[in-house]
């Protein structure tokens, strides 16, 4: 039995006192009565205590039979959808709303209790981890080796190179860290300059003043929503070191255009791939064009390991320094002797582990995201005052969050919007906040920018992983519902 079944359940006889402390402790006024097999057989209120006591007709000893136990409570199926569950518990059109419903089988068999708290709402993304999850973190466990150490580590980072069909993988213990990592590889630091886009999430820019180099932030373009190459071009000075394209939303930058900048003046490409893992270049996987590609495994990425990241790196040597870097810099040779000044970056075998199996699935994950994405738009396509994500014929979406720009919105309407559909169970999420929005970034965002700046106001992330088509339908009703009202409200 679950707690949330044992605080609202309760078997008689019971003394007075303690079906008032259950009653109190669950905050719902009332408790469930079941039978040996947890079968729902009534419910007590303190109403019906109330006028218990009022017409003294209660003893020290509750009987099921007794006047204020309710014999018909209401309840539903365990297999209610959640649209149901929530028009009885929060509805306004619902006269007769509930503070708590048992969920029970055919037999009546309490399974679960719905709360508005703690009903299962439709999240912006769920963890999918299965028996091989389990079976090879429990390995890990089992063999003793639990810190850095450990055989999935460096499977882990085999099985992620062999995946993307090249480079040298080296685990870190964040996507941030990664980037920190790919930037300190290539010796940035005090008195370099990383020019990176305006729009993306703060990882990408914090990683480069971490390191003590200068951020130069540069606007995106309107078509792609990554970097703008041209503003790249106009920013490029004797103190730039290197470009951080990021590749938003899974969506792909103009990498070959970057990198024949890059190139030509000799400067290194780290490239922000937190959200692409498995979207595609020109035929290829993200994560070989630049010096470096760097891949976060953070709880709602395509592959999770709790925290967690990969740098990616095309040479060899590269991947060895790094490697030197994130083990505080102690030589392999000889303990305790440091050859340089390092840190801690070290992804952990159980987690590895986890990673080494979530990849073994990464097909599945895509498959399952793609017809979540291709149900959106198909649903969507009619809707005038939905814009979707980049499409082009030289990229592929990795399809980590399906994100939409709502026409006309801003943010204080937008972010309305969320509040109104959270209410309804919908998680969403807003587009990123621009750096130059933010007070401790403007500094580095000198001049306009006006393609960022709208995307990061408009753009709204929907549930992705794990829900059916009539759940999505729900959502798509819902959001078509709450913009048509907040339009009105505008008008």
């Amino acid at each position: 039995m679950t707690n949330i079944i044992k605080d609202f359940t309760i078997k008689l006889p019971q003394n007075l006192n303690s079906i008032l402390k259950k009653i109190d402790k669950n905050l719902k006024g009332l408790i469930f009565v079941i039978d040996e097999k947890n079968k729902l057989l009534g419910s007590i209120s303190d109403g019906d205590i109330r006028r218990g006591l009022i017409k003294k007709n209660i003893s020290q000893i509750v009987k099921i039979n007794s006047k204020f136990v309710n014999t018909k409570p209401f309840f539903l199926n365990y297999k209610t959808d959640i649209k149901t569950i929530l028009y009885h518990l929060q509805n306004k059109k619902n006269k007769n709303k509930f503070k708590c419903i048992p969920l029970v089988d055919e037999k009546k068999i309490i399974k679960d209790i719905s709360t508005i708290e703690n009903l299962r709402k439709y999240p912006i993304a769920n963890l999918n981890l299965g028996n091989e999850e389990f079976s090879k973190a429990f390995d890990a466990i089992k063999s003793g080796w639990i810190s850095s150490k450990g055989s999935y580590v460096d499977q882990f980072e085999k099985g992620f190179s062999r995946y993307l069909g090249g480079g040298y993988s080296v685990t870190t213990t964040s996507g941030t860290t990664a980037l920190e990592l790919a930037l300190k590889t290539f010796g940035v630091g005090k008195g370099d300059e990383v020019i990176l886009p305006n729009f993306s999430f703060a990882a990408s820019i914090n990683s480069i003043i971490s390191v003590g180099a200068t951020p130069v932030v540069v606007d995106i373009e309107e078509d792609t929503w990554t970097i703008d190459i041209k503003k790249i071009k106009k920013r490029i000075s004797k103190k730039t070191k290197a470009i951080m394209p990021v590749h938003i939303y899974g969506q792909p930058c103009r990498l070959d255009e970057i990198i024949q900048i890059a190139k030509l003046k000799k400067i290194y490409v780290i490239e922000d791939a937190a959200e692409a893992l498995g979207g595609t270049y020109k035929g290829k996987k993200v994560g070989l064009g630049g010096d470096c590609a760097c891949f976060s495994f953070y709880a709602n990425k395509i592959i999770t390991t709790g925290e967690g990241g990969m740098a990616v790196f095309r040479k060899k040597k590269n991947s060895e320094i790094a490697t030197l870097i994130k083990n505080h810099g102690m030589s392999s040779k000889n303990f305790y002797y440091h050859t340089i000044a390092g840190s801690n970056y070290r992804m952990t075998n159980p987690q590895a582990a986890i990673g080494l199996a979530q990849l073994n699935r990464i097909n599945e994950f895509y498959k399952s995201r793609k017809k979540i994405f291709d149900y959106y738009n198909k649903k969507f396509r009619s809707f005038k005052f939905i814009k979707f994500l980049p499409k082009n014929k030289w990229s592929k979406n990795s399809l980590w969050l399906y994100t939409i720009i709502i026409q006309n919105f801003k943010k204080e309407k937008r972010d309305t919007l969320i509040k109104k559909l959270l209410a309804k169970g919908i998680e969403t999420r807003p587009g990123f906040i621009s750096f130059n929005q933010m007070k401790i970034y403007k500094k580095y965002c000198k001049g306009s920018f006006p393609y960022s700046e709208k995307i990061s106001q408009s753009t709204l992330s929907l549930p992705t992983t794990n829900i059916s088509y009539k759940d999505q339908d729900y959502i798509i009703s819902q959001l078509s519902d709450e913009i048509n009202r907040l339009n009105k409200v505008q008008r």
